[in-house]
């Protein structure tokens, strides 16, 4: 049975159970701040299990694409070196939200995987929750019993807290599981050692293949458990480890889940896998890290130095120096994996096929830029190791130079280190971080209470799209400290404020109630709570509010939002259909829009984008929205979906002109586009690897700019008084400045001609090399550079100090001829001695070196110890 056949019989026994099947959610988390990747099948239901809103379907099937490289659930170190751990891995899933709990979800795992995979009976066994006294929490008997209807007791193993109580992280849904093993070992040791000494051991034959999560509570900030309003089934099932077991193999990677890509390493690198085990491992590494980078790419998550985008440029990179150091790969490879990964799934997650060439585009920059210091980074570390003894510490120090210079992530340099017997100072290099900003790290750590009902209700209207204030009520609360302020986060059953989403900031504005006002500062989205940043409480909580938005500021948003909308569409027409928004920022003053692209966008092209906008602005185009469309006829009618964002089965699709801009967008826009007024770009650039930047202004902000420039234009006017020409008259000035300039050069080089004939006379001779030590005057740093290089040159066998006041500002150079250096005759050393008096300092080779300070008192001082200093080292 192929990996395909066993994916859809998965999907299709839970459909024919009454589930329905839903597709996986983006890998790249959003609107939850206590995650940064999906990690878990459930993130996407989390709200299902908290009961903040109602599923469609009460029983739901998917398999969703899950990423392990940080926080509580991580992966990372374990992937390559065993052959089952993996950064992205496939979760098959079963949930139901209220409906069947542990007789159904146990008695269906047993049937699809006895009945339908056909898994030996005698190899499987169970585990159940045994009990916790820290929470309370007894025997999960009812768990026992229902295994004991399918299986020996004598399979059905207890298992503590650790491996049988699940949590997502320290706050949120949990409760006890029941796991799922199988012994895959020979006869032979199965017969030596029964399988169920190894369960939960990390024997790499006997292994977990399915969870099963019987979700009764809830976790708070306090570390107490309270009883979920409904009893939920969350299952997750390994699909590598399934595979695995299913196509009787030993390894995931021996599955054909993973040996199309293992099979296009072996013919790059030509090498073949499974004769050494530093190769095998480097291949395993690869051939799993192409995947977790690949599909967060496709989901929207660039490569970058901040939060989510450095994990997977620490992935990226630490593949590429898997292929670099074991398997001899100095060009570009990675990117050629996408080609294999894209078809292999295509169909599955159609999103990384869909976006082959852009996905393949950025993978090759990011790998081409890290190959360029990877190199000179793996020597450095050489040199640092070559000072230490095995199994010393490499200082904190050295790590943080080889992370800010080389761009090695800590983990990189720690695995490295360990392949050499060394180990590194994490301490030490943390401390380093602190020094400077840390740009992977997450933003200040926030403490958050737990929510404190006021009234009851779970299902949050937004009312925004039609009106800008509603009375409504004060549902729930919490308090959030930082280390400077408390903030308050309130939610309302009803409320006009939009929460931060779809690049489009949230609403600011005032809560009345009791005669008391609140600031509203921002309103952001957690999961599908809308909620609202307040930094007071209001005093009376059980009384009726009226919220109001900041009119002002939601009419500018609106106009770039629209205004985004109607970019996007002329960027399309002018560059391609291969653009595709990477990202916005959508704010009262500003818009901010990120596409895929490999090329500067070039003035002419600006120019036609600015006049595609414009022209739909002035056609006063009415909005076309339509919300609670079915999501495949909304693609079907032609509308855009942005690759990251996850949609449900009904969207709301904005259109102005059906043939010119129709996409799928939850924001607020004006009602025609003739309110936007103009668009004005005023910024075009690189942000990463094949994708661009424009930020634009409209309405008033644009017609200011405007203005600013005509000022301008007009001051510039002004100060050439009045020429008919303006052009005409900058040019003559500008010719009139190299005019100039030239004069001003050749005069340079004239003085420096004098002052080289000068200094040539001065030359002395000692003990078989000439010698100089001179102070002068010259117009330039390069004068003296060149000047330095002529005595080398032309004088040698040489030793010059010259000691320069250029301008009011003192340098030293000193040349040594190479055959003159030694320990004791080194111009680098040197000059960093002699600036000491120039309070400055500087260095170089050693045969050359320069240094600059601030007092330009002391070169005196300095050629008089040059002297000295020359005829004594001699």
């Amino acid at each position: 049975m192929n990996s395909a056949d066993i994916r859809q019989k998965f999907l299709s026994f839970f459909e024919g159970k009454g589930h329905k099947v839903v597709p996986s959610a983006p890998l790249v988390v959003k609107n939850d701040p206590t995650l940064m990747f999906t990690n878990a099948g459930m993130n996407q239901f989390k709200d299902y299990f908290l009961g903040n809103s109602e599923p469609e379907n009460k029983r739901v099937a998917d398999t969703q694409k899950c990423l392990r490289v940080s926080g509580k659930h991580n992966d990372l170190e374990e992937v390559g070196i065993d052959t089952y751990h993996h950064t992205m891995f496939e979760m098959l899933g079963n949930w139901s939200f209220g409906d069947y709990f542990k007789k159904d979800a146990i008695a269906w795992a047993w049937e699809l995987l006895t009945e339908v995979y056909g898994l030996p009976k005698d190899r499987l066994y169970v585990t159940v929750f045994g009990g916790d006294k820290g929470d309370n929490l007894g025997f999960d008997q009812d768990a026992f019993d229902h295994w004991k209807e399918w299986i020996s007791e004598d399979r059905i193993l207890s298992a503590d807290k650790k491996d049988n109580f699940w949590e997502m992280g320290d706050t949120g849904p949990c409760g006890p599981c029941s796991e799922i093993h199988i012994d895959l070992r020979s006869e032979e040791e199965v017969n030596k050692l029964p399988g169920k000494e190894l369960v939960n051991q990390d024997h790499p034959l006997v292994v977990e293949i399915w969870n099963l999560v019987f979700m009764e509570f809830n976790r708070k900030a306090d570390g107490s458990l309270v009883e979920l309003p409904n009893k939920h089934i969350d299952t997750g099932m390994g699909f590598e480890r399934l595979c695995m077991a299913i196509q009787k193999k030993t390894s995931n990677y021996d599955t054909d889940v993973f040996t199309p890509l293992i099979k296009h390493l072996e013919a790059t690198a030509k090498v073949e896998y499974g004769k050494d085990e530093k190769i095998d491992i480097a291949l395993r590494v690869i051939a799993d890290h192409i995947r977790a980078i690949s599909f967060a790419i496709a989901d929207g998550q660039l490569p970058s130095n901040n939060k989510a985008g450095y994990v997977i440029r620490r992935i990226l990179r630490r593949a590429v120096r898997y292929g670099y150091t074991f398997l001899n790969l100095s060009s570009p490879f990675l990117y050629e994996l996408v080609d294999v990964l894209a078809n292999q799934f295509d169909g599955v997650f159609s999103e990384l096929k869909e976006q082959q060439s852009f996905v393949s585009k950025v993978v090759k920059e990011e790998e081409s830029n890290f190959l360029r210091t990877l190199e000179n980074g793996l020597k450095r570390l050489e040199q640092i190791t070559s000072a230490l003894a095995q199994g010393d510490q490499i200082n904190g120090k050295s790590v943080f130079e080889l992370y800010d210079t080389y761009g090695f992530p800590v983990d990189l340099t720690a695995l490295i280190a360990r392949e050499k017997g060394f180990s590194i100072d994490e301490a030490g290099f943390e401390a380093e971080m602190k020094i400077q900003k840390d740009r992977s790290r997450q933003a200040a750590a926030q403490e958050k209470g737990d929510w404190i009902v006021v009234e009851e209700g779970d299902e949050v209207v937004f009312t925004g799209y039609e009106e800008l204030e509603s009375n409504s009520r004060l549902l729930r609360y919490r308090e959030v400290k930082d280390k400077k302020n408390t903030i308050y986060q309130l939610v309302f059953e009803k409320t006009p404020f939009y929460a931060e989403s779809g690049g489009q900031v949230g609403d600011k504005g005032i809560a009345i109630g009791n005669e008391e006002t609140i600031q509203i500062f921002d309103t952001k989205k957690e999961n599908d709570l809308i909620i609202h940043y307040a930094k007071n409480l209001p005093k009376n909580l059980n009384v009726e509010f009226l919220l109001q938005v900041d009119e002002d500021k939601r009419v500018r948003t609106m106009n770039n939002h629209s205004a985004t909308h109607l970019l996007h569409a002329a960027l399309r027409n002018v560059l391609g259909d291969h653009v595709q928004q990477r990202g916005s920022l959508v704010s009262p003053d500003v818009l901010r829009f990120d596409f895929s692209h490999f090329q500067k966008v070039t003035e002419e092209e600006i120019r036609e984008i600015e006049q595609i906008v414009n022209s739909r602005i002035r056609q006063n185009i009415k909005l076309d929205e339509k919300r609670n469309v079915p999501i495949e006829d909304a693609k079907d009618a032609g509308a855009m979906a942005l690759f990251g964002e996850k949609y449900g089965d009904f969207v709301r699709v904005i259109t102005f002109d059906k043939e010119y801009s129709v996409e799928l967008c939850g924001g607020t826009h004006v009602p025609y586009t003739g309110q936007i007024g103009m668009f004005k770009i005023i910024s075009e650039g690189s942000v990463a690897a094949g994708v661009r930047r424009i930020e634009a202004i409209t309405g008033a902000a644009a017609l200011d700019y405007f203005e600013k420039e005509l000022q301008l234009l007009n001051e510039v006017r002004e100060v050439l008084k009045n020429p008919k020409n303006l052009i005409q008259g900058l040019n003559g000035i500008i010719e009139e400045k190299n005019k100039l300039a030239k004069a001003v050069e050749e005069a340079n080089n004239e003085r420096s001609k004098v002052v080289k004939q000068q200094l040539f006379d001065k030359i002395e001779s000692h003990n078989g090399a000439n010698i100089l030590a001179e102070k002068v005057e010259l117009p330039d740093a390069d004068s003296l550079k060149n000047i330095a290089f002529q005595l080398k040159n032309e004088k040698g066998p040489i030793v010059a100090v010259i000691a320069a006041d250029i301008v009011g500002k003192p340098q030293i150079a000193v040349v040594i001829s190479e055959d003159l250096v030694n320990d004791e005759r080194n111009a680098g050393q040197w000059v960093r001695e002699l600036a000491k008096h120039i309070k400055g300092g500087g260095g170089g080779q050693p045969f050359f070196a320069t240094a600059g300070g601030k007092d330009i008192s002391g070169l005196d001082n300095a050629v008089t110890e040059a002297k000295k200093l020359i005829k004594e080292k001699l």
